[in-house]
């Protein structure tokens, strides 16, 4: 309750305050079209964990975008999360279009059935920041999927089955260890859906995460169809492969 009450008083906060760009100052949206720009591609981390499904994300993790989802997640701007949340929308839409064999994605493909599952945070980072930032992300871009025609339900499947560690400068291998068997399906999603299952996170980097919660997902019977993050750290040999 304490969390809906802190982003409730964050929102109306940002609302009431005087807002510019992130990322070019323009007085205006905090974080303007311009600045924002999605290129949806496929950006997988090289190399690539067991079993991470084909992975999409809107941007890299620089400029105005990594700005606008560190003061998202961290300070609490909790207005960013709706254009965040529609280039995340935007970037499932191409992905499904290009996965259904369409070379490009400027209109929507047949609808299709989705179920979005958002990865779940540390229940400690949940604390910390006062809000969801992954799961409100994942709530809008439900509600732009459908605008874009595609039949999308949330369906918050996953939940934190034990406390990991902090996750900052660990490598690959070290984060996958930490986040095994960290996960787990909650009683309330036992029913499945009728429906492709899209993982959704803020930022894929190793992709550790992901693929552990896509693990979590198939044990239960439940395949991945894509995940689809906001963005996409550059590492080392991690080139974009752009949809064309």
């Amino acid at each position: 309750m304490l969390v809906l009450v802190f982003a409730a008083l964050a929102d109306l906060a940002d609302l009431a305050l005087p807002q510019c760009c992130l990322g070019c100052g323009t007085r205006g949206p905090r974080l303007c079209e311009t600045c924002l720009d999605p290129v949806p591609a496929r950006r997988m981390p090289r190399p690539a964990p067991h079993g991470l499904p084909e992975c999409w994300s809107a941007a890299d993790y620089t400029g105005a975008v990594r700005e606008a989802i560190v003061a998202y997640k961290e300070r609490g701007q909790t207005t960013l999360a709706r254009p965040l949340a529609t280039a995340l929308a935007f970037t499932a839409c191409h992905a499904l279009a290009y996965t259904a064999g369409h070379a490009v994605a400027d209109r929507p493909a047949t609808p299709v059935a989705v179920a979005v599952v958002p990865v779940p945070s540390a229940r400690r980072a949940l604390r910390a920041r006062g809000h969801d930032p992954v799961g409100r992300l994942a709530a809008l871009a439900v509600r732009q999927l459908a605008a874009f025609g595609h039949r999308a339900e949330l369906w918050p499947a996953l939940g934190q089955a034990r406390q990991v560690g902090d996750q900052a400068g660990l490598s690959a291998t070290q984060r996958a260890a930490n986040l095994a068997a960290s996960l787990r399906v909650t009683p309330a999603a036992q029913a499945r859906p009728a429906a492709s299952v899209l993982l959704v996170d803020d930022i894929v980097t190793t992709g550790s995460t992901l693929a552990e919660a896509a693990r979590t997902l198939r044990v239960h019977g439940v395949d991945v169809l894509l995940a689809v993050t906001v963005a996409a750290t550059r590492r080392r040999s991690c080139n974009p492969l752009r949809s064309h």
